[in-house]
């Protein structure tokens, strides 16, 4: 058994080099990624999350006065934190790869999830837009399949990406399926 050399060879990484990411990344190709105003409409969604969060595990500290039960709105305050620091990584996680048969979708920093999902099996795509997201101009895009663990939903598209996504996906899932 030979080893290929030359310039498509792929070299091992030697200690103290990161690892190539097209090497970890079983899904190659050129993802698309979800718009970095989606950044804002997440962590603003962790804010609201944050204050009720964090008041309603107060009110029990408020209304006995023991004093140990301050542990849990301060525990919901940097539970809160935490996941808003890692918010801008996760986003940046998110991705899309529209191939010749199927959609697949990425989303984990620690636990990376890939899911694959034909055209062909594909019944629904739905457009939505909460207000916080409309108001920064962009949508959510859900896919809907007949397997309960094969829905994915792609938030943080611009307006006008989400619509022209819809449409290819419509138009591929309905010629997929008249092929079956």
């Amino acid at each position: 058994m030979s080893t290929p050399h030359g310039p498509d060879a792929a070299e091992p990484p030697t200690a103290g080099s990161p690892p190539n990411r097209a090497a970890l990344d079983p899904v190659a190709g050129e993802w698309q990624r979800v718009s970095p105003k989606y950044v804002v409409v997440d962590l603003l969604g962790i804010l609201v999350s944050t204050v009720l969060f964090v008041v309603g595990s107060g009110v029990p500290w408020l209304l006995s006065g023991v004093p140990w039960l301050v542990v849990l709105p301060i525990g919901a305050l940097v539970l809160h934190l935490l996941i808003a620091a890692f918010t801008p990584r996760r986003v940046r996680a998110l991705g899309y790869l529209l191939r010749d048969d199927d959609l697949v979708f990425r989303k984990g920093i620690m636990f990376l999830r890939i899911v694959s999902v034909p055209y062909g099996r594909m019944q629904l795509v739905d457009l939505n837009r909460g207000p916080i997201a409309r108001a920064f101009g962009l949508s959510e895009l859900k896919l809907v399949t007949a397997a309960a663990a094969s829905h994915i939903t792609i938030p943080g598209l611009p307006e006008a990406d989400a619509e022209s996504l819809r449409d290819r996906l419509v138009e591929l899932a309905e010629s997929r399926r008249a092929g079956l």
